[in-house]
């Protein structure tokens, strides 16, 4: 599979570490035990759209937001996840 990063163009998924799924993280210091771990090991396990975290470490070393289609993995769009944080913070 490979994973178009917007620094160093398109590379093989094996560069990048797969992160999980996209989502709000809960706070640690308001959330239960059990709204912890549903989060850590419970997903949705979607097929279809799904927008993930992914990390590319062989690389430029940015984090990315990826939205992949789970059964073709075909790649609709990659973003800087800082740049989509910033965004999501105003």
């Amino acid at each position: 599979m490979l994973l178009p990063c917007p620094w160093c163009g398109p590379r093989n998924a094996g560069e990048f570490k797969y992160a999980g799924e996209g989502g709000a993280r809960p706070d640690p210091a308001t959330t239960t035990p059990e709204e912890w771990r549903r989060y850590l090991y419970f997903h949705a396990n979607t097929r279809g759209w799904v927008t993930e975290s992914w990390y590319h470490g062989a690389g430029c070393r940015r984090w990315l937001v990826v939205e992949r289609h789970t059964l073709t993995h075909e790649v609709r769009g990659v973003r800087d996840a800082v740049q989509v944080a910033r965004e999501g913070t105003r």
